[in-house]
């Protein structure tokens, strides 16, 4: 940059240096600033007298001098000649030069002019340049945030525009004079409007990503589901090698150690990945925003309208749609899944009494449309698929800490239904064996079919099947078998409802054994008993042979529910009702069978025709004794067989009782008026061929005391000495089971062979005469 020129205030200094250079380029160095200032300054007459002034002294110096040096002066005015000739030509160099420097000055003004409206522009511009730049840096941060927004970079968007809202706007607003003022404030304000485009992006990735795990829910629940079914698999293979670990349910603490080497995540595996990413930036976006409250209350309102979606109107168990119910739970466990696993990332978003809440509800929901899908339905068999689907549910979302108790009363109420469907069904199976009976001693053709009827039977066996000849006999009927059949299914439905997940065993056992006695008592044992009316004696004793098999299966059944029956039910024995009721009524069934028998001797021995007053003796049998020994012993022979021996016992010893009070009475009726010899040998003789009968059998002589009446009065009738029975001593040794008044009456009666029937004394007077009372 050229150097200013110096400033002289006074040319009269500056003159005689000029004037008194050593060299020509000193003179001009010394005398170009001085013109330079002059010709600035416009004092160039100044410079002028200056020059004129030194010149007037230097000639009063020269005149002084030539005055006093003449010939100095001579040569001085030679010099000074020279000297004012070379001033003047200096001088009009000078003015030339005054007027080359003014000319150059003023063009250099005019330079200078131009320079400072150049540099004037140079500064606008520079100034506009910079306003420009700082307003492109504005709408750079602007576009840029766009772009990120476009690229769903939301929140580098929002933090772009709180940078660019930070750094260049706030400066700038602050400033009043700026220039980008307007379009600061223009863009100040289009920030909310570019904060809400960014958080209804964000809300409308948000809303797709809600629908696509919507979507999502029941696949999500199938995996869970399948999870579960691979847990149930492996426990029970862990059961097989340590029993004692059935003592530890699914999701038990046990089962999850023994369990957690096959870590499985449901949420994020091989078939299924769910990103939650969207929903941690829409809260994050949210948050940053200010509106985390709104938006919590967006999502909760949008979870609880997409569980509204999930619901269908009703449910299918038909088999055709039988998916639906189990459709229906997976979609219910994907979204509770789902929920949970947002609470415990986002545990602020949603709060347990909200997840909760939903649950109750979507819970509550499918139960009502089960209730409503099974309100139609008869078959036990579908509510046990019902049963196996929610044990699936329970198990899977109990795993994620969920609350069952809800599910857990259904599946009670869903028990109390399909026990009540399983008594309505083997109700009808058990009347239907009854009904259908032929009340014969069951035929077996060979051993393998005897293999089978023992197999499902409840009764022991009393001789090993090698020792058996076949065909054989058993001794119940067809519907024996047949109700252990349908008794040993039932056990087995029952038990079915317990598998995998009921918390109430202890209902299942009181409720079985209660079903159970239903049962047997109103189906099986009260049928029986209605057939005792029955006047064929063979169905009565079958009757009887299967009430005493039904009381022996019942003390089994007894038996059995005590080994199955859960640790938690009460201990201690366990008795059924039906066992006393079969005990019971297998005594109604022996007094039938005695009313039978006994109808049947009455109706023989009515009809015996004794000729009382015979003139000759006869020494056949009657046709009706005859008749009544052969009923008997084909009885015991055939249609009593299968009977116990002690109830045979029982009812041969009452047959046989009867038998002899029968017989006894036919002369003791009062249609009988007198009997002679002939009339009570032909009586012995009959009770002599029942003794000897009664004799052949196998306890004749324990049966044969109840002939003993009978017989000695038989043989009072024919003793020669009738004063001996009413002789105490001797009475009580020959006739000590003869009736005290029967005696004398048939006494009264006997007249001797030929003679005509007569009036008797009165029986009261024989007894005053023998001393009787």
């Amino acid at each position: 940059m050229p150097r200013r020129p110096a400033a002289f205030d006074d040319y009269d200094a500056a003159v005689p240096q000029i004037i008194l250079s050593s060299s020509d380029s000193d003179f001009l160095d010394h005398l170009i600033p001085v013109l330079k200032d002059a010709a600035n300054s416009r004092r160039i007459p100044s410079l002028t007298q200056s020059f004129n002034r030194y010149a007037e002294d230097r000639e009063a110096d020269i005149e002084r001098t030539g005055l006093s040096k003449h010939e100095e002066f001579l040569d001085s005015v030679g010099r000074l000649q020279q000297v004012r000739e070379s001033t003047v030509t200096l001088t009009a160099e000078i003015l030339q030069l005054n007027q080359s420097i003014q000319s150059s000055t003023e063009q250099l003004a005019e330079q200078k002019g131009a320079l400072v409206n150049i540099k004037a522009v140079r500064q606008n511009l520079a100034d506009t340049t910079d306003a420009l730049k700082d307003s492109l840096k504005i709408l750079h941060a602007v576009n840029n945030a766009h772009d990120l927004v476009r690229r769903k970079q939301y929140y580098a968007a929002l933090k772009s525009l709180d940078d660019l809202q930070n750094e260049h706007l706030v400066p700038i607003l602050q400033n009043r004079y700026a220039t980008q003022h307007r379009l600061a404030d223009v863009i100040q304000k289009s920030i909310p409007s570019s904060q809400k485009a960014i958080s209804e992006a964000v809300m409308s990735d948000l809303n797709t990503w809600l629908f696509r795990i919507r979507e999502t829910s029941q696949f999500l629940g199938e995996v869970a589901f399948y999870h579960t079914e691979m847990r149930r698999l492996r426990q029970r293979t862990r059961l097989e090698g340590d029993p004692f670990l059935a003592n530890f349910k699914l999701n038990s603490p046990i089962e999850l150690v023994c369990d957690e080497s096959e870590e499985f995540d449901v949420l994020e595996n091989d078939e299924l990945n769910v990103d939650f990413y969207p929903l941690f930036e829409a809260l994050h976006i949210h948050d940053a925003l200010g509106h985390s409250d709104r938006f919590r209350t967006e999502y909760a309102a949008t979870r609880r309208q997409q569980k509204d979606l999930l619901l269908p109107s009703a449910v299918g168990l038909l088999p055709e749609d039988e998916s639906s119910l189990s459709s229906l739970l997976e979609g219910i466990a994907g979204f509770a899944i789902l929920e949970k696993a947002t609470m415990s990332r986002l545990p602020h978003l949603r709060s347990p009494a909200d997840v909760e809440e939903l649950w109750e509800s979507m819970c509550t929901s499918a139960i009502n449309l089960t209730w409503q899908a099974l309100a139609t339905t008869t078959n036990a068999e579908v509510l046990l698929k019902v049963k196996g689907f929610i044990a699936l549910f329970v198990q899977t979302m109990e795993g994620w800490g969920y609350s069952i108790a809800t599910l857990d009363t259904f599946l009670l109420s869903l028990f109390d239904q399909y026990a009540e469907l399983l008594k309505r069904r083997f109700s009808e199976d058990f009347q239907e064996i009854v009904a259908r009976d032929d009340y014969m001693p069951m035929a077996i053709n060979s051993a393998a079919e005897y293999e089978k009827v023992i197999k499902v039977n409840l009764f022991s066996q009393e001789q090993p099947i090698e020792d058996m000849s076949f065909p054989c006999v058993l001794p119940f009927s067809q519907m024996y078998p047949l109700c252990c059949i349908d008794i040993r299914n039932f056990l087995n439905q029952f038990y079915f409802f317990s598998g995998d997940h009921f918390q109430h065993p202890d209902v299942i056992d009181e409720t079985l054994r209660k079903s159970l006695d239903e049962l047997l008592i109103e189906k099986v044992c009260q049928s029986l008993v209605d057939r005792l009316s029955s006047q064929y004696l063979g169905q009565i004793v079958q009757i009887l042979i299967n009430l005493e098999h039904f009381e022996t299966a019942c003390q089994k059944l007894e038996q059995m529910l005590i080994e199955a029956r859960s640790s938690s039910s009460a201990g201690g024995p366990l008795k059924l009702k039906a066992t006393e009721e079969f005990r019971n009524n297998k005594k109604t069934a022996e007094k039938r069978i005695f009313e039978l028998v006994n109808s049947k001797i009455d109706d023989l021995v009515d009809t015996a025709e004794y000729d009382w007053l015979p003139t000759t003796a006869t020494v056949e049998t009657s046709s009706y004794m005859q008749t009544l020994t052969r009923y008997l012993s084909n009885i015991m022979n055939s249609t009593l067989l299968g009977l116990p021996r002690e109830i045979k016992e029982l009812i041969y010893f009452d047959a046989l009782s009867h038998t002899a009070e029968k017989i006894l009475a036919l002369p003791l009726s009062a249609d009988v008026k007198h009997i002679n010899a002939h009339g009570v040998a032909a009586l012995a003789q009959d009770v002599r061929h029942l003794t000897d009968f009664v004799d052949s059998l196998e306890n004749g002589a324990m049966l044969r005391e109840n002939l003993d009446e009978l017989q000695q009065t038989i043989n009072l009738m024919q003793s020669d000495n009738h004063d001996e029975f009413f002789d105490i001593s001797t009475r009580n040794k020959k006739y000590g089971r003869v009736d005290a008044l029967n005696g004398p009456m048939l006494l009264e009666k006997l007249i001797p062979v030929g003679q005509a029937p007569g009036r008797s004394a009165p029986l009261s007077n024989l007894s005053s005469r023998f001393g009787l009372s």
